[in-house]
């Protein structure tokens, strides 16, 4: 048995046998060339022309240097001819991946060529009176190498789906903090066809804890982005991270919801693509309000009411000062009077039933609080001061 540096080695041809082997190859390249563009759809158009004959060429001395091995000796790792088609079926193999085809063409295009390459062999070999026992090593040193061939562009193809995918994912990454951080048209675009990314109509922001994002991820489309690290207006003491997830908005958002039942989730609104920092700044706004998932889209009287939390508090403690000291009973029981009182545009019975008093109670304390505000209730601005103040969301217009 051969040593693993000379495994294509082995036969003990007489120097005209080796020589008329040899002499087959011009045809044999061809005739493989030929086959596997019948046989291998992936290949029709790319082995036409000047392409097909730098494959023929690449074929001749590959199969070339395996015969001057196998037919004269030598220590096959170190065979600078075969090292060099081993890397030159390995360079093959990431030229493919480069090329968006699968390996699965190329492993065809190989058994193709090793069918073809093998009849022309074999057919030369009977001519010359080879013994059976020569023909099936030559026949196991001739496959061996085309595996070898085979297994170097496995290699080379996989090398270059990570290579590849490593440096798309860079891409990406980058692209969903530049969102995030509202850079400029220019610079998203640049980054986006960079990343090779299929550019949304709209960007939802979908802020979830960092153990959980992976698991989220998965239910979501292949295109969303996702950043787990330095989120902008975050302390990374929270374990927030985020995914930003194309093209869920209108009648497709509930979907997005259900997929995340289950999870602890803030929804941000749908935004045009490169407006996503709003959708993502929205989100964590609403950070606090629930538990589970919660979508800003219904909660939104809570988040305006909350976007300067100081001058709300400054707006309810004027609004409300009428009523008393804050936190005290009667004061307590006549912001909520009120609140009702504004809510059901002055129903008495609807007042009565929602606090569960009786009207007249109604009736009292509304009488307490138009004196304690005098005409000031009239007043349309005062209305509206204490609408927000009280938390009360304005009725449509007609």
């Amino acid at each position: 048995m051969p040593t693993a540096g000379s495994r294509f080695a082995g036969l003990d041809l007489d120097v005209e046998v080796a020589a008329a082997l040899e002499g087959v190859l011009p045809r044999m390249a061809e005739r493989t060339v030929a086959a596997i563009t019948a046989e291998v759809p992936a290949y029709t158009d790319p082995f036409r022309g000047r392409m097909g004959q730098n494959i023929e060429n690449a074929v001749q001395a590959s199969l070339g240097a395996f015969l001057r091995l196998a037919t004269r000796g030598g220590d096959s790792a170190s065979d600078p001819a075969v090292v060099a088609a081993l890397g030159g079926a390995y360079e093959l193999g990431r030229g493919e991946a480069r090329d968006g085809r699968s390996i699965d063409a190329l492993l065809a295009a190989y058994r193709v060529g090793a069918r073809v390459a093998w009849r022309e062999l074999s057919a030369t070999a009977v001519d010359a009176d080879l013994p059976a026992q020569i023909v099936a090593r030559f026949a196991e040193l001739t496959f061996a190498y085309i595996d070898e061939l085979s297994a170097a562009s496995v290699s080379g193809h996989s090398d270059e789906l990570a290579t590849t995918g490593r440096v798309r994912q860079r891409h990406l990454d980058l692209l969903g903090r530049q969102l995030l951080g509202g850079e400029d048209p220019e610079t998203l675009r640049a980054s986006a066809e960079t990343a090779a990314w299929p550019v949304p109509e709209a960007l939802t922001a979908i802020l979830a804890p960092t153990a959980q994002i992976s698991r989220i991820a998965t239910t979501l489309s292949p295109a969303s982005l996702q950043v787990t690290e330095d989120l902008p207006g975050l302390d990374p003491s929270e374990s927030w991270a985020v995914a930003l997830v194309p093209d869920v908005d209108g009648s497709r958002r509930p979907a997005l919801l259900a997929a995340l039942s289950g999870r602890t989730a803030v929804v941000g609104p749908s935004r045009p693509w490169m407006s996503a920092r709003s959708s993502y700044v929205r989100a964590v706004r609403a950070r606090h309000l629930g538990a589970g998932v919660v979508d800003t889209d219904e909660h939104l009287v809570e988040l305006v009411l909350g976007a300067d939390g100081e001058a709300a508090e400054d707006l309810r403690r004027r609004a409300l000062a009428p009523l008393g000291e804050p936190g005290t009973g009667i004061a307590e029981r006549l912001a909520a009077t009120l609140r009702s009182w504004l809510l059901n545009q002055g129903r008495r019975d609807a007042v009565a039933a929602e606090l569960f008093v009786h009207p007249q109670t109604v009736r009292y304390r509304m009488n307490q609080i138009r004196q304690l505000y005098g005409d000031r209730l009239n007043d349309p601005d005062t209305i509206l001061e204490l609408t927000v103040a009280l938390g009360i969301p304005r009725a449509a217009g007609p």
